[in-house]
């Protein structure tokens, strides 16, 4: 009899985990149906919205959704006038965009967790750094084409216009470290190099990951413009150019959409490595 009464709170708390996590789970889905809604919802009221204005301005250079739509599938299925399908241009410019992503995340991180641990090494070279830093990236496009060719020069141009955002925001995550956990660890008698290392690089990782989901969307923004000026055939900011000169603005739309596409795609797998590797970080809800 002993024996029972020991194990029935042992099965009373099993019984209480498990309610409460189905109870999350519950919430999870309900959650997730309502983002789905939401999301369905604003996709819906902006289709209808595109198409209302464009029956109200009939003009050829603003087609509706199901304009576009056809154009997409014809797009998709046999390609422009070159014989290139969407989905080839889309590969190629997602192709350059993370070369140039991956190129200036291997400099602009490593720099920014340095100045950002030494500040007094970014505050001597600021002058330098930061008028760079307000350079626009299409004043380095005729640098581009002088010094650069083939892939290089798009490479080039989207490290320059991811590098220094990157940077910047890399080095001030650096910075947001808890001043409480540093002076504990130093009292306790550890190193400049564990606070480093154990301590303030850490604590910065979530900003460096958000940072770089961030500075994805300068990285599309330099593609397209180094494409629509490069004298090569393929990719959307390609696509984009040569049929805006012929004025097919359905072809366009389409390609206007497929960066969009890709970005999203690029952004929620972002999100979800975010949700993987910082699951403890909560989000405030109001």
């Amino acid at each position: 009899m002993a024996k029972m009464r020991e194990a029935e709170p042992v099965v009373e708390i099993g019984e209480m985990t498990a309610a409460v996590s189905r109870e999350r789970v519950q919430k999870l889905s309900r959650d997730r149906r309502r983002v789905i809604g939401f999301n369905s919802l604003s996709l819906l009221l902006f289709v209808l919205l595109w198409e209302g204005s464009s029956r109200l301005l009939h003009s050829v250079f603003f087609p509706g959704p199901l304009v576009v739509s056809r154009t997409f599938v014809v797009l998709l299925v046999e390609g422009d006038i070159q014989g290139y399908t969407l989905p080839y241009h889309a590969y190629v410019s997602l192709y350059r965009v993370l070369l140039g992503f991956g190129a200036a995340c291997l400099t602009a991180i490593p720099l920014g967790i340095i100045l950002g641990l030494w500040r007094p090494v970014y505050f001597g070279t600021r002058v330098v750094s930061e008028p760079l830093r307000f350079i626009p990236p299409l004043a380095w496009i005729p640098m581009a084409i002088l010094f650069f060719s083939g892939l290089g020069r798009y490479v080039f141009l989207i490290w320059v216009g991811v590098f220094f955002p990157l940077f910047i925001l890399t080095m001030n995550g650096v910075s947001t470290a808890s001043p409480t956990f540093v002076d504990v660890a130093r009292v306790l008698g550890a190193s400049r190099s564990f606070i480093a290392l154990r301590i303030i690089i850490p604590n910065a990782l979530p900003q460096i990951v958000g940072a770089m989901r961030a500075v994805m969307s300068p990285a599309w923004m330099c593609i397209v413009a180094a494409e629509m000026v490069a004298a090569e055939l393929v990719g959307l900011g390609q696509l984009i150019n040569n049929y805006a000169t012929l004025l097919r603005m359905d072809i366009v739309i389409v390609g206007m959409i497929s960066i969009g596409i890709l970005g999203l795609l690029l952004n929620e797998a972002f999100m979800a490595v975010e949700r993987t590797l910082f699951r403890y970080r909560q989000e405030v809800k109001v």
